[in-house]
């Protein structure tokens, strides 16, 4: 027999009994006690309710209930953006997708929380870490820093960028693996000579660093200018170029 509840959800016992008022100790509905059965020790009506607080919860615990938080969002198709981090020579990387493709790589630098933040701002509120979809994106970053990546082969969003911005970026994957281009030869490539400084900041804000390389691009006079992670993070990406 279907039990009807109220609009906020409570049963009509709940609704009956006067507000503030808890059921009785043995009123344990039985989804409930299968719930905290084996995660949260009986706490006596006389103990403090900081002892159910700290409860202690180990890793093994928590990344099993994640996982399966991973499932069924993936079942309800409630993800909108997916991210990981992963390892590398130069830090670890924020990898954020959408449905569309690669949407975001990160710096430690930039403070992952707020570029997740940023993201939920700009795409969708919708955001897990699910590291099954970023395993292709992953795995190409892995082979480009152990020498055996070139290009890469990744479906891109490129949704972050606008504009001007966005025309750069599209072009900056056509400077080849260990060559360079200055700031004023990017401008020229896209039509614009005189867009020199423009051009600067669309490398700065390039949100796919590494896979869209721009930090292929230098100044004019050779130096390597600015990069969103860090300078030492572009030189290593030079010299690891530069000597594959």
């Amino acid at each position: 027999m279907n039990t009807i509840h109220a609009a906020d959800g409570r049963s009509p016992e709940d609704v009956a009994r006067p507000e503030g008022a808890t059921r009785p100790e043995d009123e344990t509905r039985p989804e409930e006690a299968t719930r905290l059965e084996g995660t949260v020790p009986a706490v006596r009506d006389d103990e403090d309710m900081t002892t159910l607080l700290s409860t202690h919860v180990d890793a093994d615990t928590l990344g099993r209930l994640h996982r399966r938080l991973e499932r069924a969002a993936e079942r309800a198709d409630l993800v909108d953006v997916a991210y990981t981090t992963v390892d590398s020579p130069v830090g670890k990387l924020l990898l954020a997708a959408t449905p569309q493709g690669l949407v975001r790589v990160a710096y430690a630098r930039e403070d992952h929380d707020r570029v997740l933040e940023t993201l939920g701002q700009k795409l969708s509120l919708r955001i897990l870490r699910v590291p099954g979809r970023l395993d292709e994106a992953a795995r190409e970053i892995d082979e480009y820093f152990a020498g055996h990546r070139q290009a890469f082969d990744l479906t891109l969003d490129l949704s972050l960028s606008r504009g001007f911005r966005r025309l750069v970026q599209t072009r900056l994957p056509e400077i080849g693996y260990g060559q360079t281009r200055s700031y004023r030869d990017m401008a020229e490539l896209v039509g614009n000579p005189k867009a020199v400084r423009a051009v600067g900041t669309a490398c700065a804000t390039n949100p796919l660093p590494i896979v869209v390389p721009c930090h292929r691009v230098l100044r004019t006079d050779g130096t390597p200018g600015g990069y969103v992670g860090g300078l030492e993070a572009k030189t290593a990406l030079l010299n690891l170029e530069a000597t594959a």
